[in-house]
């Protein structure tokens, strides 16, 4: 059975972008275009990995990695945080909050997939 990652990202092409790579690799994707409908798919869909944008209407990928980490039944899920916040208090509070990871746009879709990968790999170990 395939991986499950949830990706949450208001920009529809770059979402887009995102699934093609990632069921290419031979994951299975399922989407959320703001924090709130974030929150309500990782609950109902438990992923194995959720990359998150931190800048997304309705709640930002910081109050959702919040609330994430905050829940018992949803805080094992590993975040990859992908923005194009790239200061230095972004980044260290994203993992101060608890993501597993944080990639700064533009990226390669080919290193996402190998974090995705790396995450995955230490999950199951």
């Amino acid at each position: 059975m395939a991986s499950k990652i949830l990706i949450a990202d208001d920009d529809l092409l770059l979402r887009t972008l995102m699934e093609h790579k990632l069921v290419a690799s031979g994951l299975d994707v399922v989407i959320a275009a703001d924090g709130s409908e974030a929150l309500e798919v990782a609950a109902r869909e438990r992923p194995d990995v959720i990359v998150l944008d931190a800048m997304m209407p309705v709640s930002d990928g910081f109050e959702v990695l919040r609330t994430l980490k905050s829940d018992p039944a949803l805080r094992a899920i590993p975040v990859i945080m992908l923005t194009a916040r790239r200061r230095e208090d972004d980044i260290v509070g994203a993992l101060r909050l608890g993501a597993a990871d944080y990639i700064t746009k533009p990226f390669m879709p080919e290193e996402l997939v190998a974090r995705i990968d790396r995450l995955l790999a230490t999950k199951a170990a």
